[in-house]
């Protein structure tokens, strides 16, 4: 199998990269692609040196996956290119996500949403895909009626330019500014840009994405999503509301007993999910599990995960692996 990563040099390009090291896929042949910059710089995979090549060589070897993780520009320019190329791409930017012919897909809640005919493949943004682990077995469970999730996002889901300033501004230096706003002993309630609504498009994102993920079900969401000055995983406050009353015991069972998610909820030895637990793992953890005793049939919880590995690369990677072992990988 001939595989590409397109915006290898970014951070999501890197972590796909050291994910696929460890993949069932059969890779014979890796292509790396960046912009011009990087063009000829030798990337190190398993003791082997690889050459960044143009999106346009890489497109003339035919690749039979691609990963595209190089911006929204960039995929709407080249992921029809691939996929009219006969090439399965699995797309992270935001550009086919609510395409209503594209599927977005986290392999534990909808992969059975995929068929042969499926070319482009929307990987969904990351502190949506932490929500909808956590969702998904509770909807089936109760019911949602509606959900409230505030997010403390790190620096890292911004981009290297974010992770450089806060870097910097621990250390003093305060120059190259990606924020509006100095981040470092700072939160600020503002990722991406601006909505006319008064929404970011990052809520927005959370918003749309979570009722197109958990289609089956309706329900109302809303959301505020703050940048944090911590460098990696997502951490979200949600509450969600229920049709039938739940059980506190028996949501911390389901999340126990979910793939993909971990349950440290354990405050008699102050045990919750926290981004320094979180980050380098590939689950979504859970904790602070409560009733609302404000308004009936809620709870109250808290989520963490890192958005560098299920919240991007690793869903990507999950994705094309239950692909090829279902046989909708041809190569």
């Amino acid at each position: 199998m001939n595989v590409a990563i397109i915006g290898i040099t970014g951070m999501v390009g890197k972590k796909i990269l050291e994910i696929l090291s460890n993949s069932i896929l059969p890779i014979n042949k890796l292509l790396l692609s960046a912009s011009k910059r990087s063009y000829d710089e030798d990337i190190k995979w398993k003791n082997k040196k690889i050459k960044i090549k143009s999106i346009e060589e890489t497109l003339a070897n035919k690749p039979d996956l691609v990963f595209f993780s190089a911006g929204n520009e960039c995929s709407k320019e080249w992921v029809e290119k691939f996929s009219s190329n006969g090439s399965l791409v699995i797309d992270n930017s935001s550009v086919f996500r609510l395409d209503k012919n594209i599927k977005l897909i986290v392999p534990e809640i909808n992969f059975n949403l995929l068929t042969k005919d499926d070319k482009i493949i929307s990987n969904p943004n990351c502190s949506t895909i932490q929500l909808v682990m956590v969702l998904s077995p509770l909807d089936k469970l109760y019911k949602i009626n509606r959900v409230i999730v505030s997010t403390y996002q790190s620096v890292s889901g911004s981009g290297k330019e974010a992770v450089r300033q806060l870097t910097n501004e621990k250390k003093g230096i305060v120059d190259e500014m990606y924020y509006p706003y100095e981040i470092y002993n700072n939160c600020i309630p503002h990722c991406d840009t601006f909505h006319p609504s008064g929404y970011t498009r990052e809520e927005l994102k959370l918003i749309n994405e979570t009722k197109k993920i958990i289609s089956d079900s309706e329900f109302d969401i809303t959301a505020t999503a703050v940048r944090v000055p911590v460098i990696r995983s997502h951490s979200e406050s949600v509450n969600i509301s229920f049709q039938k009353k739940p059980s506190v015991a028996e949501i911390r069972k389901v999340i126990n007993e979910s793939k993909g998610l971990i349950l440290r909820d354990f405050p008699e030895t102050n045990t919750y999910p926290m981004p320094k637990y979180a980050t380098d793992k590939d689950e979504v953890f859970v904790g602070r599990i409560r009733e609302d005793n404000s308004y009936k049939n809620s709870v109250n919880l808290w989520i963490v995960s890192d958005n560098l590995r299920k919240g991007a690369a690793k869903n990507a990677i999950q994705i094309a692996e239950k692909a090829y072992l279902n046989g909708l990988l041809k190569f």
